[in-house]
């Protein structure tokens, strides 16, 4: 774990988000997927999310947005909050699971449609904790001493992965699940060595636990020499669902414990968002009563990497002098525990 002292601090200056179009609530959904209203009212009772945005025209079945539109947006809009130019950036770190395509990296992609050049770029393929991954790779870099501002970026577009035309309703629930629990979106905040008003990043950690477990989720690749021959993405919702609001429980406790923070000390607690109903659950286990929870699921979706930014768009403007917060992100595929910790300053 990257615990920082104050004499290695590093703010917040900025935060910006990308969204896809309007939001596309579960009944809208379900007629174009050919589902009935008893799917809408299963996707109610057992996921919770009630809303998503897609990257693809749902009528139509034709891409509308790429990742790479969507991180350029969130980029400008969090360079825009720092009051920075692009030129003030040094280094770029993104995490998605789900990059627009192998090469050229959509990092790349991003940092040319941002007039970046010279600079280093890093991008991480990991799932939902990817966008803390990258937090800690930026922050790791920027107290080294040889950068001063880095773009963080995170984000993902699944919206791919889904034919409109399919016949949903002979899904089994494995393959379902996912129709209702992913939405597109992209995030970025900027993260500084330099003076600024934003909070301060105190902790980040990121910790691989799946040495001899299966994976939670995966998501597979076609190319030419292989024909497609079952579901792009698999999802073993019921071990996610057993496994998720521990590890969340175990990395809320270990960012405590190595910042010596107390629970009762946290305003604000930024849970791991799976989806509405999973995230009451592990909210229960995380502990820390006293804290707000600060989610936004319902609403977006299930975007991957671009949760992390959506939920610090809603604390930012919260955060008073003095506030703690506290974030988790949980990576299924393969078990990652992730975290990071922020606190207001006068």
């Amino acid at each position: 774990m990257l615990v920082l002292n104050p004499e290695q601090e590093l703010r917040v200056a900025g935060l910006g988000t990308a969204s896809p179009g309007p939001a596309i609530d579960n009944a809208t959904l379900g007629r174009r997927m050919g589902l009935g209203p008893m799917w809408e009212q299963w996707a109610e009772a057992f996921v919770g999310t009630k809303y998503r945005h897609l990257a693809v025209d749902l009528e139509t079945g034709e891409p509308r947005f790429s990742l790479a539109d969507l991180g350029e947006t969130a980029g400008r809009r969090a360079l825009a909050a720092a009051g920075l130019e692009p030129s003030d950036v040094d280094v770029i770190v993104m995490g998605t699971a789900m990059p627009d395509m192998l090469m050229p990296t959509t990092v790349n992609v991003v940092a040319d449609r941002l007039g970046i050049d010279q600079v280093p770029t890093y991008q991480l393929q990991s799932g939902c904790s990817g966008a803390v991954q990258a937090l800690s790779v930026a922050a790791g870099l920027l107290l080294s001493g040889s950068h001063r501002t880095a773009l963080v970026l995170g984000g993902d577009v699944s919206a791919k992965l889904v034919d409109p035309d399919m016949d949903a309703a002979a899904l089994p629930p494995a393959q379902l699940v996912n129709l209702m629990l992913f939405g597109d979106g992209a995030g970025a905040l900027v993260l500084t060595a330099e003076p600024s008003p934003g909070p301060a990043l105190r902790a980040v950690f990121t910790k691989l636990v799946g040495l001899g477990r299966q994976p939670g989720q995966t998501l597979d690749w076609y190319g030419a020499s292989r024909r497609f021959d079952g579901p792009p993405v698999s999802e073993d919702y019921k071990a996610i669902e057993a496994a998720v609001p521990e590890m969340a429980a175990e990395s809320a406790e270990e960012l405590l414990d190595g910042l010596d923070w107390k629970p009762d000390e946290l305003a604000y607690v930024l849970p791991p968002q799976l989806s509405g109903r999973m995230t009451a659950r592990i909210r229960e286990r995380m502990g820390a009563p006293g804290a707000q929870e600060v989610s936004c699921v319902d609403e977006t979706g299930n975007n991957g990497n671009a949760l992390v930014f959506f939920q610090l768009a809603r604390l930012l403007p919260k955060l008073a002098a003095g506030d703690r917060a506290l974030g988790v992100a949980i990576e299924s595929s393969k078990w990652i525990k992730s975290g990071f910790a922020l606190e207001a300053t006068a």
